[in-house]
């Protein structure tokens, strides 16, 4: 199974940038993972809804460039479906059964996802009602899937 993440903006943090590495090399065993970057927009202070419309529509043009057609597309939207751990596990497990060799999780920019992606996706997912920092959000994304490979596999790994 390929495993792609396609995400706005570039991590600054070291530390964020470590647990990504640490979590790409714990899923290396499972999975082949690509994580794809692209630009993301300034955001003007108190930016109208215009401006942050035309923001969203710039990032989505570069995120839909990545998107394969063979593909199952899974954007983390706040509106999405809600899965614990073993859901999320299933989720990939009935995927790959079913033929699908490549997943794309898209994860947006600071002002979310443009409406286009939103309808291009396959799946919505959503890790809560809170909203966290995107840089965040591929530790907490890549934590999961790593986690959903350990119990696809039947290995442990703590609660």
């Amino acid at each position: 199974m390929k495993i792609s993440l396609i995400t706005v903006g570039k991590v600054k943090e070291k530390y964020l940038r470590d647990a990504i590495a640490e979590y790409s090399k714990r899923l290396s065993r499972y999975c082949k993972l690509d994580i794809v970057e692209v630009a993301d927009e300034k955001t003007p202070e108190r930016a109208s809804e215009g401006v942050e419309r035309q923001i969203k529509a710039k990032e989505g043009e570069r995120i839909a460039k990545h998107i394969r057609d063979d593909a199952f597309v899974i954007a983390l939207a706040i509106e999405g479906q809600q899965l614990t751990s073993e859901e999320l596990a299933r989720k990939i497990d009935g995927l790959g059964l079913h033929g699908t060799s490549h997943i794309q999780f898209i994860i947006g920019g600071s002002l979310g996802l443009d409406p286009t992606i939103v309808k291009r996706a396959d799946y919505l997912l959503s890790f809560s009602k809170m909203t966290f920092p995107h840089q965040l959000m591929r530790v907490i994304l890549l934590e999961q899937i790593y986690r959903a490979y350990k119990i696809n596999a039947g290995e442990p790994y703590h609660k």
